[in-house]
């Protein structure tokens, strides 16, 4: 299983919301770079960055942290970006520039056919974030719940094309309380694409019962205020992973 960093960008530096909350911000590191070469040296296969001010903009923010970030990856390992896309050239210009995979959120949720079109234009590199609390979609930056139920979402947007999901528990993400397998269990078995878990992963505990149901279709899982508050080590976490799972170098 996938053990993918997080750097969540705000004012140009990286830092952790706590339940998506912007006035409730801690800053890790005022260098995105550094902080994307830490993750790499470190083991990690993939990176996971969002744009945080762009999330609540609806359009790109944090341009030169993203591009310092992919100047740093390079070719090595794929990066994939949400917040704030709402429109195909924007997607265009993030792929054209080192991304390897752009996230559609609320933009999803709220135009549909823009998610059909991005697909159809881009496919293979469309990943689509849905935040749910108690099986209900958020959107807005988590400020709005909505009546859509997640797995009937995420079943019509896998129709359209779409390359994996990302499915975030809002009730957990940042609070260190633990990841809810179950919700992520039942939307994985819902869908034939890759589920990506995220929000609440706080130590190896939750890697294991997370690597004990990678069979059911979870590829991965996002991480963040736990490898930078340290109850989670993450190369320690991906060698766990890896471990568990059979995966060697």
């Amino acid at each position: 299983m996938l053990l993918i960093p997080a750097i969540d960008l705000k004012d140009g530096q990286c830092v952790r919301l706590k339940q998506g909350e912007m006035d409730d911000a801690t800053v890790f590191s005022s260098d995105p770079g550094a902080m994307a070469r830490h993750w790499l040296e470190a083991g990690a296969r993939r990176l996971h960055l969002v744009d945080l001010n762009g999330a609540f903009a609806g359009k790109p923010k944090n341009g030169a942290a993203i591009r310092s970030i992919t100047d740093v990856v390079g070719d090595d390992i794929p990066v994939q970006l949400g917040g704030g896309i709402r429109d195909l050239d924007t997607i265009e210009h993030y792929l054209d520039n080192g991304i390897s995979y752009v996230i559609i959120g609320t933009a999803a949720v709220k135009n549909p056919g823009f998610l059909h079109d991005a697909c159809s234009a881009f496919p293979g590199h469309i990943i689509v974030g849905l935040d749910a609390k108690d099986g209900k979609v958020a959107v807005d930056g988590w400020s709005k719940l909505t009546g859509h139920d997640v797995v009937d979402l995420a079943k019509k947007f896998e129709d359209y094309g779409v390359e994996s999901v990302i499915y975030t528990d809002i009730g957990r993400d940042g609070m260190l309380s633990g990841v809810n397998v179950e919700a992520t269990v039942r939307l994985a078995r819902a869908l034939r694409i890759p589920v990506i878990a995220s929000g609440g992963i706080t130590d190896l505990r939750d890697i294991d019962a997370l690597c004990a149901v990678e069979g059911e279709g979870i590829m991965g899982a996002i991480t963040g205020r736990a490898i930078y508050e340290g109850t989670l080590d993450f190369a320690a976490a991906q060698a766990r992973a890896d471990e568990l799972n059979g995966v060697t170098e």
